[in-house]
């Protein structure tokens, strides 16, 4: 399959979402609301839940189902209280000794003027940093279109896994497109060029983990992915703090190199 054929496949309104792959992992969910200084975003579910008998704490970005629920929780584009909510639980779980797990699944951060008055950058800047020293395991799965920063600011993890045909790019193909060509109908020669999908970016070290797809049905994809987030959760318990941090660190340093 293409690059830009999985572009279209990780888009698809019909893919299963965040909500999804919580009430499938998760048994006793609890989800919490609010970021505690301006108010929820629905973009953004979180909450705490048992993973087989382990508590986590569990971050999902959610598009909705239909068009009500798309317009309620802003087609998956969070708002700065979104990402702070986020960080909010994440410390949560830090001070209890939670392992967290983020679901990313957007085209990008919300960039509505309102979101650039209350902090949308310094939110996600907020994010990344903490993340990156957060003294508990950290896992981040990508289910559909990783986007921008605004996905990245869940993605600062021990371990980042992808799905087959999910994509994880710091601009769009149509973006990219238009600002390389200045034709954004270019959008399938930037895919192919960007190096989104789930395979390449295993090849360069980007992400650990591809779960397949291909004729298996959603439920199929989340037993898969279940056990392993499992499986990583239990090596990363057998590590002290201090060794965890500096496996993180390290990941990201040699990137690019």
């Amino acid at each position: 399959m293409k690059a830009y054929e999985r572009v279209m496949q990780a888009r698809n309104s019909h893919r299963a979402m965040g909500l999804f792959y919580i009430q499938r992992l998760l048994s006793n969910f609890v989800e919490m609301h609010g970021d505690r200084r301006y108010s929820d975003d629905g973009a953004i579910v979180g909450g705490i839940g048992l993973l087989n008998d382990m508590p986590v704490t569990i971050i999902a970005m959610e598009r909705g189902s239909t068009v009500e629920e798309r317009v309620k929780r802003n087609f998956g584009c969070p708002s700065p209280e979104g990402y702070r909510k986020a960080l909010r639980l994440m410390k949560q779980a830090e001070k209890f000794h939670r392992p967290v797990i983020c679901l990313i699944d957007t085209s990008g951060a919300y960039c509505g003027i309102g979101a650039e008055e209350r902090g949308q950058g310094q939110a996600i800047a907020e994010n990344l940093m903490e993340m990156m020293t957060l003294k508990t395991p950290v896992l981040s799965v990508v289910i559909g279109e990783g986007g921008s920063g605004g996905a990245l600011a869940l993605g600062v993890a021990d371990s980042v896994i992808m799905l087959e045909n999910a994509v994880y790019s710091v601009i769009s193909p149509e973006g990219c497109a238009s600002i390389l060509w200045k034709d954004a109908s270019k959008a399938a020669e930037a895919a192919e060029v960007l190096k989104i999908t789930a395979h390449d970016l295993k090849k360069r070290g980007i992400i650990e983990t591809v779960i397949p797809e291909e004729n298996r049905t959603n439920e199929e994809i989340c037993d898969d992915l279940k056990a392993e987030l499992l499986k990583r959760l239990e090596k990363s318990a057998k590590l002290p703090v201090s060794k965890l941090l500096e496996e993180r660190y390290n990941r990201y340093r040699k990137i690019g190199l």
